[in-house]
C-alpha cells in the first residue's frame, strides 16, 4: 500500500481522475460520466474500505459519482461526514461537488473516532510537493482597513479575540453604542455599522474569500456572514489580540 498523503499531490493523474486513499487501501478512477466509488465498512462489497473494525460506520457509508464533469460526494451511512470548513454532510441530504485538489473527509465512528477518507481531484497541473525545511515562510494575507473599520472590527469581534468558546459577533445595536462611547464625535449608528461592515464584506469576497456572501452560505442567515468575516480577520492575523487596547479595557 502507498502510504504517502494525497496532500502531496497526485502529478501522475489525468486531468479530473480522482485518488481516494484510506487506512485500508487507495485507488485511482477515471474522469468517466457516471462512474461511482462505494466507501464503507463492508470490505467484500465496497470499492474503498473505511473503518473496517468499527460497527458504526455503515456498510456502505458514502459515494463518490461522476456527474457534469465533477465528482460528488454522498453520505449514504447513518453517522455524518465531516468536511472542510466544519461543514457536515448527512444522510439523504444534496450531494456535495468536490473541488480539484485535495479533499479530506472524515467519516464518524464510534467513542469519537473519525476515520480518514483522502481524496484528490486532479487538475491537469499537478505536482509532487517537496519539503520547504529552509524556505523563507509565506505571511498570511493581512487586510488592510480604515482606522474606523478597524475600531469597529475589534468592536464587533471582541469575542474572537478573547478566545471565547463558540465566540459570535455583537450586534450592530451593541456595537453602535460601544463605539459612540469611544468616539462621541464620530457620529456611529447601528445604520453605519451595518454599511460599514457590508463594505468590508464586499472587499473581502471580491478578493476571494468564500462565504461573506448571502447567496453563499443560504438561508437562514443570522449572523453567518459576520461570523465567517471575523473568522477569517483572526485567522489571517488581521485582527489580533493585542487590538484590545483599543478598547480602553471595555468588555461589551
Amino acid at each position: 500500500m502507498n502510504r504517502e498523503s494525497l496532500a502531496r499531490g497526485v502529478p501522475q493523474a489525468a486531468p479530473g481522475a480522482i485518488v481516494a486513499r484510506a487506512l485500508a487501501g487507495r485507488l485511482h478512477v477515471d474522469p468517466v460520466e457516471g462512474r461511482t466509488v462505494r466507501f464503507g465498512r463492508n470490505r467484500p462489497n465496497v470499492d474503498l474500505c473505511v473503518g473496517e473494525t468499527d460497527l458504526r460506520v455503515s456498510r456502505r457509508h458514502g459515494l463518490l459519482t461522476r456527474r457534469d464533469g465533477h465528482w460528488w460526494v454522498t453520505n449514504t451511512g447513518q453517522l455524518p461526514i465531516r468536511m472542510p470548513g466544519t461543514r457536515w454532510l448527512f444522510r439523504d441530504e444534496e450531494s456535495v461537488p468536490l473541488p480539484d485538489g485535495y479533499t479530506p473527509l472524515f467519516v464518524r465512528g464510534s467513542r469519537d473516532r473519525e476515520h480518514l477518507l483522502e481524496l484528490y481531484v486532479a487538475d491537469g497541473t499537478a505536482r509532487q510537493l517537496v519539503p520547504q525545511h529552509d524556505s523563507v515562510t509565506q505571511p498570511p494575507t493581512r487586510w488592510r482597513f480604515t482606522p474606523d473599520e478597524h475600531l469597529l472590527l475589534v468592536v464587533l469581534g471582541q469575542r474572537y479575540l478573547l478566545h471565547e468558546a463558540n465566540p459570535q459577533p455583537v450586534s450592530r445595536q451593541h456595537a453602535a453604542q460601544v463605539l459612540a462611547e469611544l468616539q462621541p464625535d464620530a457620529n456611529w449608528s447601528a445604520k453605519r455599522v451595518e454599511h460599514m461592515v457590508a463594505d468590508v464584506r464586499a472587499r473581502l469576497s471580491a478578493a476571494g474569500v468564500h462565504g461573506l456572501l448571502r447567496e453563499e452560505v443560504g438561508e437562514p442567515v443570522g449572523n453567518t456572514l459576520n461570523d465567517n468575516l471575523l473568522r477569517e480577520l483572526v485567522l489571517s492575523t488581521s485582527l489580533v489580540p493585542p487590538d484590545l487596547a483599543l478598547l480602553d479595557d471595555r468588555h461589551v
